[in-house]
């Protein structure tokens, strides 16, 4: 396993053994077929700003979207519309109350916000409809953008929904009576159960995510699917509105904007890091995935994301990917020429956070394996956070172990430890150090020297 998908998607793995077991919630089973899956299903997928994908148990288990679909439509809405039509029709203030709850303001009759039903309706029906292009067309279509792949409908549980959607039809309809509603109320509803019907993957719903933490930009494709700051309008409600009445407790906890559905899916966005996703269909009270929560949650908290904490880095972190054989000090040519060619460069700078230490291990990952040495500058690196520290020394010893020779130029010590155990990388004061220990000459190097005092001893 390479060094950067070990240090990710065993996070993933561990978050997926520990919570596999646990037997608590229960099946949505006001849509009928939403009751038919099954309830040890279980995935855990995110993807990086950078559009690396990783995943753990059932992650490319086909479910419908239910509500997670909402944030992307509101997304859509806001990009055909602005935000200042889409707020007469739709607030976006927390309600307080359940998904399915009367949450209309008295004198208008206008939703609380697009994530709980009467808002999400409103929002389906304000997506334009012509003969040439109809309202699901597009709203189908945004979907699959966001995904980065063609998205389809479970007619099966679409025509579950239709049938035993009264409670919503209800809605629509009093919408209706205290306000204004864009289109006819059963036109409306029936557009949002195929909305809530289109089937997706963990995988989807990661990517999906990954897309508003990137400023709109899909990192899968590279498409602009909405832009920078609708993003970040849509980021802003999930955040206070997408867990319904549990959205404080979650902002509070984990602290990241997220959403979730009835038929187990769960997304959550790290602005400028990435999107993370769970499916597991038991719900706890509110609606939300019960192992969906508690693996989001424990990775919120395990590496460090919570917004308020630790906000993203905005600074370029890999500052060169090369080989020895491109360096200024290389032979120009011949046998030597060649050993340096198989010996990989990889630098970074400023302050890394899990962001920045999952790029430089890919980066390593892109460079390293096909030679015979690998090294990480980490000269011009000001600082580094405990979780990317660990993920770094895992990565580095992943790259031991596959048999390369590893070293790290680092003159102050950044991923010092303790004593110096088998497999750790060695540690040079400079990078030409640490290229002539890989090309097998030179010595030392054992471990990383602390300013104030010599270095610690090592084999």
């Amino acid at each position: 396993m390479s060094p950067a998908t070990g240090a990710v998607t065993e996070a993933l793995g561990e978050l997926h053994a520990r919570y596999a077991d646990v037997g608590d919630g229960e099946l949505a089973d006001y849509i009928p077929q939403l009751a038919l899956a099954d309830p040890d299903d279980f995935g855990l997928a995110l993807v990086s700003m950078d559009g690396h994908r990783y995943s753990a148990g059932d992650a490319d288990v086909p479910f419908t979207a239910q509500s997670v679909s909402k944030p992307f439509v509101y997304a859509l809405a806001l990009s055909l519309l602005g935000l200042d039509e889409v707020s007469r029709w739709v607030n976006a203030e927390p309600s307080g109350e359940a998904f399915n709850g009367i949450s209309l303001e008295r004198t208008t009759g206008r939703p609380a916000n697009a994530m709980v039903n009467a808002g999400a309706i409103v929002t389906t029906a304000l997506i334009p409809h012509t003969p040439g292009t109809p309202r699901f067309t597009r709203i189908l279509d945004c979907l699959s953008r966001f995904a980065g792949r063609s998205l389809d409908v479970d007619e099966q549980v679409y025509a579950s929904e239709s049938f035993t959607g009264d409670r919503n039809r209800a809605l629509a309809y009093l919408i209706r009576s205290t306000g204004p509603l864009p289109v006819d109320p059963v036109a409306a509803v029936e557009t949002y159960f195929r909305q809530c019907a289109v089937r997706v993957t963990a995988l989807d719903l990661a990517a999906m995510a990954a897309t508003l933490a990137h400023g709109g930009v899909n990192p899968l494709t590279g498409e602009q699917v909405v832009s920078e700051a609708v993003a970040a309008q849509v980021l802003a409600v999930m955040a206070t509105c997408g867990m319904y009445d549990s959205s404080g407790a979650w902002l509070l906890r984990v602290g990241l904007p997220a959403k979730s559905g009835v038929s187990g899916g769960l997304i959550a966005a790290g602005p400028a890091r990435f999107g993370v996703a769970a499916y597991s269909p038991p719900l706890d009270t509110t609606g939300t995935s019960v192992r969906g929560r508690l693996a989001i949650g424990e990775l919120s908290r395990r590496l460090g994301l919570h917004l308020m904490r630790n906000p993203a880095l905005a600074a370029s972190t890999v500052t060169l990917v090369t080989t020895a054989g491109d360096l200024p000090t290389a032979p120009a040519a011949g046998h030597e020429r060649a050993a340096h060619e198989d010996v990989a460069v990889v630098a970074a700078q400023g302050a890394l956070d899990f962001t920045a230490a999952e790029r430089v291990l890919h980066a390593l990952d892109e460079a390293g394996p096909e030679g015979t040495g690998a090294v990480l500058d980490l000269v011009r690196v000001t600082g580094i956070g405990g979780v990317a520290r660990a993920m770094l020394r895992d990565g580095l010893v992943r790259l031991t172990a596959d048999g390369l020779r590893t070293a790290v130029a680092d003159p102050d010590g950044l991923l010092r430890r303790p004593g110096h155990e088998d497999g750790d990388p060695r540690i040079f004061a400079t990078r030409e150090e640490a290229v002539d220990w890989c090309l097998g000459r030179g010595g030392g190097g054992s471990g990383p020297p602390a300013r104030p005092g010599p270095p610690p001893s090592g084999p």
